[in-house]
């Protein structure tokens, strides 16, 4: 470069510079949401179209989709879309929370966010969720499938929803008296964190207990957690649903565990 001449501001991954980022953040950040998918053919079309056409007010939207090696036509559904979504596949089923945390170690924005494969949420809800991470107001922040409706244990079509009704209302229980917080649900999908929180916070589980232990951890550290409301149409078994009561007693066992290990 000659004398007297000025190097152009380096820009980062969304065409900001670090001068631009400081002065408009909310128009230069990026919210990564990760989608771990397994089995999820009838769904994961839909599912990303929906997540496509929320609009963000200037937040930039990475999907990254994490494949648990899908025996159905999961991936022959996701090639469709191309250079649009990023799709990172397993050579083997390794679990929910497996998945999740290889989208969390690809995911590049400044917010991150996990969304099911299924249609149980609406990707409308993103705005409501990470509001308070724009604001500075929170680190975390926990979507409540209780704070908009009732909780759902009755029978719907046959199938008996009381059970997962008092799982959640026993780890709900559990995490608020061992960890000394007030959350009204831990177990709903929508989860969005800062970047920093997650780079901090190394978790373990490759099940569905992975919620369990990433928000455990942060409210050890006391973490600034905020909870918000989030719409909730369960699936049934037949539909696709996969949890089941034995992943519910693996959940009370990491709450358990992980009030007292070290990390």
């Amino acid at each position: 470069m000659t004398p007297g001449t000025t190097m152009p501001a380096e820009r980062d991954r969304d065409g900001c510079s670090p001068v631009e980022r400081a002065a408009t953040p909310s128009q230069c950040a990026t919210l990564s949401i990760v989608i771990p998918a397994y089995n999820e053919e009838e769904t994961i079309e839909a599912l990303v179209r929906k997540v496509q056409a929320v609009e963000l007010d200037g937040l930039q939207k990475e999907i990254i989709i994490v494949d648990d090696r899908s025996t159905d036509g999961t991936r022959e559904r996701l090639r469709q879309f191309g250079s649009a979504i990023r799709v990172i596949c397993h050579p083997r089923n390794l679990g929910k929370g497996a998945a999740v945390r290889s989208g969390f170690q690809a995911a590049t924005g400044d917010i991150l966010i996990i969304q099911d494969a299924d249609l149980e949420y609406d990707p409308q809800d993103y705005r409501r969720v990470i509001e308070p991470i724009r604001r500075g107001e929170a680190d975390v922040v926990m979507g409540s499938r209780f704070l908009l409706q009732r909780p759902q244990f009755f029978r719907r079509n046959g199938q008996p929803f009381f059970s997962h009704f008092i799982g959640n209302a026993v780890i709900i229980w559990l995490t608020n008296f061992l960890y000394g917080f007030r959350a009204t649900d831990y177990e709903g999908c929508y989860k969005a964190f800062s970047r920093q929180v997650i780079l901090e916070t190394p978790v373990k589980a490759s099940g569905f207990e992975f919620d369990n232990e990433l928000i455990c951890k942060l409210l050890r550290r006391k973490r600034r957690i905020a909870e918000v409301p989030i719409h909730y149409h369960p699936r049934l078994y037949r539909e696709g649903k996969k949890i089941r009561w034995q992943h519910g007693l693996t959940m009370i066992w990491t709450i358990l565990k992980w009030r007292v290990m070290p990390f």
